[in-house]
């Protein structure tokens, strides 16, 4: 014998509402099983509840209501199983796309997070030890940018011939590097090969001071300065690590090496 569930049951089911159930009824999408003569209530089956769950599963991948009608309509079962499957992928690789977005909105969260922990402001500028990092320099890009942070490490990742990029990884980091007037993007590689761009960064002390973009080359001459007349270096290089402080704002922590 078979079981029905009201139009209620079956909306709860599928995580949806009645209305949008008597929406796809009325356009011919997902028919209810048995309809009373007298009282019009819907009733569903538990087949009726496998074809809702996949309208909604389709729904998620932008498909409108009428093309998956079309498909859902195919008389050759081969030809639902190939579209199904390449729908499979497509939620794949939207899924991929989802966790880069929530990698950077908890990275936003986690400055958001840092700071009201801290609660701290330096003075001036202050001093880390750093171990030794290798970077990869973009060939193309100087600065940052909405649209180049936004998936940031593609860009290297692309610069490494295919043959090589099973032997590089990236952290979820980008920055600035400055050397001789010119500047570039970079990013710091966890697993590389050599190739053309490499650049270590020596472990050590480096002196280091928190920016916004508007007062970023301020600051750097303030570091510069602090290390020729303090330290007695004459920096060669500066680093300016990008710090994502929101959604659509970042800071910078400038690094400048003063010796071992």
């Amino acid at each position: 014998m078979k079981k029905y569930f009201s139009v209620g049951e079956a909306a709860k089911a599928v995580h949806t509402t009645s209305e949008t159930l008597r929406h796809y009824d009325r356009i011919g999408l997902v028919k209810p099983s048995k309809k009373d003569e007298w009282t019009n209530y819907r009733y569903y089956t538990e087949q009726d509840i496998v074809r809702l769950n996949t309208v909604r599963a389709l729904q998620l991948m932008d498909l409108p209501l009428q093309e998956i009608k079309k498909v859902l309509e195919y008389d050759d079962l081969e030809k639902i199983v190939d579209f199904l499957t390449q729908a499979e992928i497509k939620a794949d690789e939207k899924i991929k796309a989802l966790q880069y977005s929530q990698s950077k909105i908890r990275s936003a969260r986690a400055d958001y997070e840092r700071k009201l922990q801290m609660r701290q402001t330096f003075n001036g500028p202050f001093v880390k030890d750093i171990p030794e990092r290798v970077i990869l320099l973009s060939d193309t890009l100087a600065a940052p940018t909405l649209d180049n942070l936004w998936n940031y490490l593609n860009h290297f990742y692309e610069k490494v011939t295919p043959v090589l990029k099973e032997r590089f990884a990236f952290e979820d980091l980008a920055g600035i590097y400055t050397e001789n007037g010119l500047s570039r993007l970079f990013a710091v590689c966890i697993r590389y090969a050599d190739i053309d761009g490499l650049k270590i960064l020596p472990k050590g002390k480096y002196l280091c001071a928190d920016c916004t973009e508007e007062n970023r080359e301020q600051v750097v001459s303030e570091v510069l300065c602090t290390a020729r007349t303090k330290y007695g270096v004459e920096p060669a290089f500066t680093v300016q690590l990008i710090i994502v402080s929101g959604i659509l704002h970042w800071n910078y922590e400038v690094q400048v090496y003063v010796g071992p």
